[in-house]
């Protein structure tokens, strides 16, 4: 007979209470049935709204038309470093008009990807300058993907700052060192699932020496399902235990570290009360 598991409760937030899920990819979730299913299991949770995030043009538009079926999710429009080539000004500007549809809350994810490299640096590096520039132009806060492109990532930003509409480093992965440099710049991070990881003590620093105004939490999902549930499919509900986690890290209470998370997104997406 099998050993039976240990099953371990989702974390419960008070009621009034919720957490705001800032990046997932409701589009990769399944069919529209099982995106719906796990909007509602989300909120059902506490966590809502959900922003849910283009990587290229389909997606961009998926992502608006699930934030306008559903009250609870917010979109983004952008073009991830995976899928630049072949971009062009017919592309630029239908991304500038999915920019001004409703419910659009930034521009991204854009960036620089150095370890898949499904496009050549100086493509990723083009498009991603490029898309930074119409981030600026839409006057919408840029969310940033950065995967062992630090350098890069930092001088470009640095050359086309400042940002009015500021900015967010998504799922950030470097140490404190380069979490300073970004938070120099006036953007925020965003902390996703892998600071439940017994080896992240990296992550789990940055997550405690970040100004709490300057903090933001994320699934990525249906990637990175944080501990215990590491090599599953995410969902936006799981963003529960990297809230756990960070909180336990800082010394607060859950409900403490949901409501000033919720409150620094609602301010960066400039999303209102629901």
């Amino acid at each position: 007979m099998g050993k039976k598991r240990h099953k371990i409760d989702l974390p419960q937030l008070p009621a009034g209470i919720n957490v705001i899920d800032t990046h997932c990819h409701l589009d990769m979730m399944g069919s529209e049935d099982e995106i719906s299913t796990a909007i509602n299991r989300a909120a059902a949770s506490g966590v809502a709204p959900i922003i849910t995030v283009g990587i290229d043009l389909e997606s961009s538009k998926k992502a608006i038309r699930l934030a306008s079926n559903h009250d609870s999710v917010y979109a983004t429009v952008g073009i991830h470093p995976h899928n630049v080539q072949g971009l062009n000004d017919r592309s630029y500007a239908e991304l500038e008009r999915l920019c001004s549809m409703p419910k659009v809350v930034a521009y991204g994810e854009i960036g620089l990807d150095y370890v898949k490299q499904f496009a050549p640096n100086d493509v990723q590096l083009e498009h991603y300058a490029r898309q930074v520039d119409l981030a600026k132009k839409m006057q919408l806060p840029v969310v940033i993907h950065d995967r062992e492109a630090h350098d890069d990532i930092l001088s470009i930003l640095n050359e086309k700052a400042p940002f009015s509409a500021g900015g967010v480093m998504h799922c950030f992965s470097g140490d404190w060192h380069l979490a300073q440099k970004v938070l120099d710049m006036g953007f925020i991070i965003s902390i996703p699932g892998v600071v439940t990881f017994n080896k992240a003590t990296s992550m789990q620093e940055v997550a405690q020496k970040i100004p709490l105004d300057k903090l933001i939490i994320e699934t990525d999902a249906p990637f990175l399902a944080p501990e215990p549930l590491r090599g599953k499919k995410n969902f936006p509900e799981y963003v529960l235990y990297t809230a756990r986690k960070i909180a336990d890290l800082r010394g607060l209470s859950l409900e403490e570290l949901a409501s000033v998370t919720t409150q620094n997104a609602r301010k960066i997406f400039t999303i209102a009360t629901l």
